[in-house]
């Protein structure tokens, strides 16, 4: 009985393996086309947009009832300009004096002692609560209820008193009453903001027994800002313009101030003009400022910060500059041959 076995060539260094068959590919790939995508609503609004502030411009230049002459000759005059200082001064006294005061409070309202987060907590409640004109004339009027204040022991002997209307007046009033107010924003600004530092960061920094006061200034607060800036600067560009409403103290700040011209000579609209484009032009100031504080606390939140608007023009000048001296060159070049 006689068996045949199959076999199989082996491959050996004599005989290569067989190579794959070879794959075809054109020697130049057709390039893909990439093409925006179209929305024509966009350019719909956009030329809206465009109709409606030609139109608007229009009435500016040509409608008589904006009276530019009087918005001119008012818009930089002494008084304009001193009622203008006090609308600043305002501002920066009611902003400081708040925030510090705000800050109190929102350690207070942070604190395990349940006696100063109550105290904290019912400060905060009832100046939210309270509308501010009410408590600018209730600071105002506060000699109407007590003609004098006196040092000494409760309900006991009075070592010396002091007429309230001697202790503070009308501007007096006017910026305890914005500071109290604000800084009932300001506590929950910066509370929410400190809470949005995750406390890993501060149980980190206790284990490698960093203090508990560098803690908060190296630690916590650089990254607490991030959350607090956009808020309190909204905080104080809402005081500035706030300010206003003390003009029911007959405080000459700027709005008051206009109101007295233009009950002189009846020029509502150039008046109020002028006061619009004050408040238009410091509200930008601190809008750039804001911006720029902004930029300098989100250095730990990114590698690269992005290029700032002045830093964008600069770049688009030089490279208009290179292309424009390029262009020229190759004019140049082409006339010599």
């Amino acid at each position: 009985m006689t068996t045949t076995s199959a076999v199989r060539p082996v491959a050996t260094d004599q005989q290569p393996a067989a190579a794959p068959p070879p794959t075809t590919r054109p020697d130049h790939a057709p390039a893909l086309t990439v093409v925006p995508r179209r929305n024509p609503w966009t350019w719909v609004g956009v030329a809206a947009v465009a109709v409606l502030v030609a139109m608007f411009v229009n009435g500016l230049a040509t409608n008589p009832g904006w009276d530019w002459p009087t918005f001119a000759r008012y818009f930089a005059t002494e008084t304009v300009i001193k009622a203008l200082g006090t609308t600043i001064q305002l501002t920066v006294l009611g902003t400081v004096a708040g925030f510090v005061l705000g800050v109190v409070l929102a350690a207070m309202r942070l604190s395990p002692n349940a006696f100063l987060r109550s105290v904290a907590w019912a400060y905060i409640w009832a100046f939210r609560s309270i509308p501010l004109i009410v408590q600018l004339l209730f600071w105002f009027n506060i000699a109407y209820l007590y003609q004098s204040i006196s040092f000494g022991l409760p309900f006991g002997p009075s070592f010396g008193s002091v007429a309230t209307n001697d202790l503070f007046g009308a501007l007096g009033a006017a910026v305890l009453g914005l500071a109290l107010h604000q800084a009932a924003y300001a506590a929950e600004i910066i509370r929410g903001g400190i809470l949005s530092v995750d406390e890993g960061q501060r149980e980190a920094a206790s284990a490698l027994g960093i203090p508990r006061r560098r803690q908060f200034l190296r630690i916590v607060l650089p990254q607490a800002m991030r959350s607090i800036l956009p808020n309190a600067a909204n905080e104080v560009i809402s005081l500035f313009k706030g300010t206003s409403i003390v003009s029911v103290l007959a405080i000459p700040e700027l709005f008051y101030q206009v109101q007295v011209i233009y009950g002189r000579n009846s020029r509502v609209v150039p008046l109020l003009l002028v006061a619009t484009v004050w408040y238009i032009i410091l509200t930008t100031l601190l809008s750039v400022g804001q911006y720029y504080v902004e930029r300098h606390f989100a250095r730990g939140s990114s590698r690269t910060l992005p290029p700032t608007p002045l830093q964008r023009l600069r770049t688009r000048l030089a490279a208009f500059g290179t292309s424009t001296s390029r262009a020229a060159g190759t004019t140049t070049a082409g006339v010599a041959r």
